[in-house]
Protein backbone atom coordinates (compact mmCIF):
# COMPACT_ATOMS: atom_id res chain seq x y z
CA UNK A 1 0.00 0.00 0.00
CA UNK A 2 1.24 3.46 -0.86
CA UNK A 3 2.17 5.63 2.10
CA UNK A 4 -0.20 8.33 0.90
CA UNK A 5 -3.08 5.81 0.91
CA UNK A 6 -2.67 5.02 4.58
CA UNK A 7 -4.98 6.90 6.97
CA UNK A 8 -3.26 9.47 9.15
CA UNK A 9 -4.12 7.38 12.21
CA UNK A 10 -1.82 4.63 10.92
CA UNK A 11 1.15 6.71 12.04
CA UNK A 12 2.32 7.00 15.62
CA UNK A 13 4.41 10.08 14.80
CA UNK A 14 5.54 12.15 11.81
CA UNK A 15 9.00 13.70 11.46
CA UNK A 16 9.25 16.61 9.02
CA UNK A 17 12.24 18.17 7.38
CA UNK A 18 11.68 21.94 7.24
CA UNK A 19 12.99 23.69 4.12
CA UNK A 20 11.19 22.41 1.05
CA UNK A 21 8.76 20.32 3.10
CA UNK A 22 6.97 22.79 5.37
CA UNK A 23 8.05 26.01 3.66
CA UNK A 24 9.08 26.83 0.10
CA UNK A 25 12.49 28.11 1.15
CA UNK A 26 14.92 26.02 -0.91
CA UNK A 27 15.62 28.76 -3.44
CA UNK A 28 16.23 31.27 -0.63
CA UNK A 29 19.08 29.18 0.73
CA UNK A 30 20.52 28.70 -2.78
CA UNK A 31 20.56 32.46 -3.39
CA UNK A 32 22.21 33.01 0.00
CA UNK A 33 25.09 30.66 -0.83
CA UNK A 34 25.51 32.41 -4.17
CA UNK A 35 25.66 35.81 -2.48
CA UNK A 36 28.08 34.61 0.18
CA UNK A 37 30.59 33.19 -2.31
CA UNK A 38 30.12 35.71 -5.16
CA UNK A 39 33.21 37.65 -4.03
CA UNK A 40 35.39 34.65 -4.90
CA UNK A 41 34.42 34.75 -8.57
CA UNK A 42 31.83 33.13 -10.80
CA UNK A 43 33.35 29.61 -10.96
CA UNK A 44 33.59 29.35 -7.16
CA UNK A 45 30.09 30.76 -6.71
CA UNK A 46 28.60 28.32 -9.23
CA UNK A 47 30.46 25.39 -7.66
CA UNK A 48 29.15 26.37 -4.20
CA UNK A 49 25.60 26.55 -5.50
CA UNK A 50 25.92 23.20 -7.29
CA UNK A 51 27.26 21.51 -4.14
CA UNK A 52 24.48 23.01 -2.04
CA UNK A 53 21.84 21.76 -4.47
CA UNK A 54 23.38 18.30 -4.60
CA UNK A 55 23.49 18.10 -0.80
CA UNK A 56 20.13 19.40 0.33
CA UNK A 57 19.47 18.89 4.02
CA UNK A 58 23.17 18.97 4.92
CA UNK A 59 24.16 21.38 7.68
CA UNK A 60 25.47 24.70 6.37
CA UNK A 61 28.49 24.30 8.66
CA UNK A 62 29.59 21.17 6.78
CA UNK A 63 29.13 23.06 3.50
CA UNK A 64 31.19 26.02 4.75
CA UNK A 65 34.01 23.62 5.69
CA UNK A 66 33.84 21.83 2.35
CA UNK A 67 33.93 25.10 0.39
CA UNK A 68 36.86 26.39 2.43
CA UNK A 69 39.05 23.37 1.81
CA UNK A 70 37.88 22.11 -1.59
CA UNK A 71 36.86 25.26 -3.46
CA UNK A 72 38.91 28.02 -1.86
CA UNK A 73 41.88 25.69 -1.12
CA UNK A 74 42.47 27.37 2.22
CA UNK A 75 43.26 26.07 5.71
CA UNK A 76 40.26 24.89 7.77
CA UNK A 77 37.96 27.62 9.04
CA UNK A 78 38.63 28.97 12.50
CA UNK A 79 35.71 29.11 14.93
CA UNK A 80 35.56 32.88 14.44
CA UNK A 81 35.49 32.58 10.63
CA UNK A 82 32.75 29.96 10.79
CA UNK A 83 30.69 32.10 13.17
CA UNK A 84 31.05 35.06 10.80
CA UNK A 85 29.86 33.03 7.80
CA UNK A 86 26.97 31.66 9.84
CA UNK A 87 25.92 35.15 10.90
CA UNK A 88 26.08 36.48 7.34
CA UNK A 89 24.06 33.53 6.07
CA UNK A 90 21.43 33.94 8.80
CA UNK A 91 21.04 37.63 7.95
CA UNK A 92 20.49 36.72 4.30
CA UNK A 93 17.87 34.03 4.89
CA UNK A 94 16.01 34.27 8.20
CA UNK A 95 13.43 36.96 7.45
CA UNK A 96 12.94 35.64 3.92
CA UNK A 97 12.20 32.14 5.26
CA UNK A 98 9.77 33.54 7.84
CA UNK A 99 7.90 35.31 5.02
CA UNK A 100 8.09 32.46 2.50
CA UNK A 101 5.04 30.55 1.32
CA UNK A 102 4.08 27.30 2.98
CA UNK A 103 4.27 24.11 0.93
CA UNK A 104 0.73 23.34 -0.25
CA UNK A 105 -1.02 21.11 2.28
CA UNK A 106 1.69 21.46 4.94
CA UNK A 107 -0.14 23.64 7.43
CA UNK A 108 -3.50 21.80 7.21
CA UNK A 109 -1.67 18.50 7.65
CA UNK A 110 0.26 19.80 10.66
CA UNK A 111 -2.86 21.24 12.28
CA UNK A 112 -4.83 18.03 11.80
CA UNK A 113 -2.11 15.50 12.59
CA UNK A 114 -0.97 17.33 15.74
CA UNK A 115 -4.36 16.56 17.32
CA UNK A 116 -3.71 12.82 16.93
CA UNK A 117 0.03 12.29 17.41
CA UNK A 118 3.32 13.99 18.29
CA UNK A 119 4.99 15.82 15.41
CA UNK A 120 8.69 16.59 15.10
CA UNK A 121 11.04 18.64 12.94
CA UNK A 122 14.51 17.32 12.06
CA UNK A 123 16.37 19.87 9.95
CA UNK A 124 19.86 20.82 8.81
CA UNK A 125 19.16 24.45 9.76
CA UNK A 126 20.92 25.60 12.96
CA UNK A 127 18.58 24.75 15.82
CA UNK A 128 18.41 28.20 17.41
CA UNK A 129 17.58 29.84 14.08
CA UNK A 130 15.11 27.08 13.21
CA UNK A 131 13.23 27.45 16.49
CA UNK A 132 12.95 31.20 15.91
CA UNK A 133 11.53 30.69 12.42
CA UNK A 134 9.04 28.04 13.59
CA UNK A 135 7.95 30.36 16.40
CA UNK A 136 7.57 33.37 14.11
CA UNK A 137 5.48 31.36 11.67
CA UNK A 138 3.12 30.35 14.50
CA UNK A 139 3.91 26.64 14.19
CA UNK A 140 5.69 26.00 17.49
CA UNK A 141 2.56 24.83 19.39
CA UNK A 142 2.05 21.99 16.91
CA UNK A 143 5.46 20.35 17.38
CA UNK A 144 6.67 18.27 20.31
CA UNK A 145 10.31 18.83 19.38
CA UNK A 146 12.11 21.06 16.87
CA UNK A 147 15.70 19.94 16.24
CA UNK A 148 18.44 21.18 13.95
CA UNK A 149 22.20 21.49 13.44
CA UNK A 150 24.83 20.93 14.63
CA UNK A 151 23.31 17.53 15.47
CA UNK A 152 23.20 15.24 12.44
CA UNK A 153 19.79 14.27 11.11
CA UNK A 154 20.33 10.54 11.61
CA UNK A 155 21.14 11.17 15.28
CA UNK A 156 18.19 13.52 15.74
CA UNK A 157 15.78 10.89 14.42
CA UNK A 158 17.31 8.18 16.60
CA UNK A 159 16.97 10.41 19.66
CA UNK A 160 13.33 11.22 18.86
CA UNK A 161 12.49 7.53 18.50
CA UNK A 162 14.25 6.57 21.73
CA UNK A 163 13.02 9.50 23.82
CA UNK A 164 9.39 9.02 22.87
CA UNK A 165 9.47 5.21 22.76
CA UNK A 166 8.16 5.13 19.19
CA UNK A 167 7.52 2.00 17.13
CA UNK A 168 9.68 2.45 14.02
CA UNK A 169 7.11 0.63 11.89
CA UNK A 170 4.65 3.45 12.55
CA UNK A 171 6.90 6.49 12.18
CA UNK A 172 6.93 8.48 8.94
CA UNK A 173 9.53 10.97 7.80
CA UNK A 174 8.83 13.50 5.05
CA UNK A 175 11.88 15.05 3.38
CA UNK A 176 13.06 16.58 0.14
CA UNK A 177 16.73 15.60 0.11
CA UNK A 178 18.71 12.39 -0.18
CA UNK A 179 20.14 12.88 3.31
CA UNK A 180 16.58 12.81 4.68
CA UNK A 181 15.93 9.47 2.98
CA UNK A 182 19.26 8.02 4.13
CA UNK A 183 18.64 9.17 7.72
CA UNK A 184 15.19 7.56 7.67
CA UNK A 185 16.64 4.34 6.25
CA UNK A 186 19.33 4.23 8.91
CA UNK A 187 16.61 4.43 11.56
CA UNK A 188 14.31 1.89 9.83
CA UNK A 189 11.36 4.29 9.48
CA UNK A 190 9.08 4.94 6.50
CA UNK A 191 10.04 7.76 4.17
CA UNK A 192 8.04 9.92 1.76
CA UNK A 193 9.89 12.24 -0.61
CA UNK A 194 8.68 15.68 -1.59
CA UNK A 195 9.86 16.77 -5.06
CA UNK A 196 8.70 19.96 -6.73
CA UNK A 197 7.51 19.46 -10.34
CA UNK A 198 10.38 21.58 -11.70
CA UNK A 199 13.09 19.75 -9.73
CA UNK A 200 15.04 16.59 -10.48
CA UNK A 201 14.09 13.62 -8.32
CA UNK A 202 17.06 12.90 -5.98
CA UNK A 203 15.64 9.64 -4.64
CA UNK A 204 16.00 5.98 -5.69
CA UNK A 205 13.21 4.75 -7.96
CA UNK A 206 11.52 2.78 -5.18
CA UNK A 207 10.90 5.87 -3.07
CA UNK A 208 7.33 7.18 -3.18
CA UNK A 209 7.26 10.91 -3.97
CA UNK A 210 4.67 13.70 -3.84
CA UNK A 211 4.61 17.22 -5.30
CA UNK A 212 3.14 18.71 -2.12
CA UNK A 213 1.56 17.52 1.13
CA UNK A 214 -2.06 17.68 0.01
CA UNK A 215 -2.32 13.88 -0.58
CA UNK A 216 -1.68 13.31 3.14
CA UNK A 217 -4.68 15.31 4.30
CA UNK A 218 -7.26 12.60 4.98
Amino acid sequence: MKLTARPIDYWQAIIFDFDGVIVESGDIKTEAFAELYRQHGEPIMQAAVAYHRANGGMSRYLKFRYFQQNLLKKPPLTEEEERSLDQQFSELVMQAVIRSEAVAGAEPLIHRASQRMPLFIASGTPERELCGIVEQRGLAPFFTTVRGAPALKQAIIAEIIATHNLDVQHVLMIGDALIDYESAQQNAIAFLGRVRPQDANPFPVEVEIIEDLCPLIN
